[in-house]
């Protein structure tokens, strides 16, 4: 005979309140949850999870909306969340969009139809539009890694201009003035964001601004080895490079090896995350790092706090903007020039 609600007050000697509350989503003391979640794995208790839904209009489920599921820093800080929101008693659902509007305007709305609680979502369409309804439902709605400007809501970024500022003063310490910067699609916050970092360490320095240095991709591989070699094409006399995300620093040092170029006695690379690549290759890439964990941590606490509020009844439209700091690892990819 299949276990009931009031086996497991037996078994915890909790009353049926708690025991509801739990159940239906909604806060209880946490040596009650664990004495609750122990009786339920014992007794094999089954919750019914498509009427639990129908009678509380919450879902347990938090939509997830990426470009490109196959980019590392994007699968890494949904792997952390993905561990919180478990714990806190909910699911995710991960759509990737292949950074194609239509399609993410597509996912966005099937996420609206399966009555997701809340949606997380490093957009690709720059005006917002695509998350209409769910602006218009209340539900929580949390941006990461890029912004709308005329959408309101919490948004989760680390400062790209002083990530890629940062890069570049490093350079130009070094004795470097012809710097090429690869860049990502000209539309995505990101990457304008990452440009101006470039160019204000330039025009800092004195040094003139030439479109001729600045290529932009499309965040892959590929778009790396393409970038690479047309600023070395274009700029014969290139001593240096940053590369403005993990996969086009992949991209970068492919193309510099089908360019038979020598780093740094050649040409001096700086790249953007992924540490594992960096320590990998000799010499040892000097790499901009992102805070991946605290940008998960940091969507989590959010969207959390938020569907609490909502739970309450309490949404009184009040919105974060968490914008956190880069690091530089330094490696041995740079050349002092000077």
């Amino acid at each position: 005979m299949a276990a009931t609600i009031k086996d497991i007050a037996k078994k915890t000697g909790l009353g049926l309140a708690t025991i509801s509350s739990y159940l239906n989503g909604g806060n209880v003391r946490e040596k009650n949850r664990i004495k609750i979640e122990k009786a339920i794995d014992e007794l094999g208790y089954e919750v019914n999870e498509m009427a639990r839904s129908l009678k509380t209009n919450k879902s347990k489920i938090i939509g997830v909306v990426i470009p490109e599921l196959s980019i590392v820093f994007i699968t890494e800080i949904i792997s952390i969340v993905e561990d919180i929101f478990r714990k806190k008693g909910y699911a995710t659902l991960v759509c990737d969009c292949r950074t194609d509007p239509k399609i993410e305007k597509e996912v966005v709305d099937f996420l609206y139809k399966k009555r997701v609680d809340g949606i997380i979502n490093m957009p690709v369409t720059s005006d917002g539009s695509h998350l209409k309804q769910f602006q218009d439902s209340k539900k929580p709605i949390l941006l990461i890694d890029r912004k709308v400007d005329n959408l309101l809501s919490d948004c989760v970024l680390v400062d790209n201009r002083q990530a890629t500022k940062s890069a570049t003063d490093l350079l130009i310490k070094n004795g470097h003035k012809r710097i090429g910067f690869i860049a990502g699609p000209k539309d995505i916050y990101t990457s304008i964001e990452r440009v101006e970092g470039y160019k204000s360490s330039l025009l800092e320095a004195g040094i003139e601004i030439e479109d001729r240095l600045i290529a932009y991709g499309n965040y892959a591989i590929n778009g790396g080895v393409d970038c690479l070699k047309r600023l070395v094409k274009n700029n014969p006399d290139l001593t240096a490079v940053v590369a403005s995300n993990a996969e086009m620093t992949i991209g970068t040092f492919i193309g510099i090896g089908e360019l038979e170029l020598k780093v740094p006695e050649e040409i001096s690379v700086i790249g953007f995350d992924n540490v594992e690549f960096a320590k990998a290759m000799n010499p040892k890439v000097t790499i901009v790092t992102q805070p991946i964990k605290e940008i998960a941590n940091e969507t989590a606490r959010i969207m959390l706090g938020q569907l609490e509020k909502n739970n309450k009844e309490n949404n009184n439209n009040s919105f974060e903007n968490v914008k956190l700091t880069t690091d530089i690892i330094h490696g041995k990819s740079i050349k002092n020039i000077s």
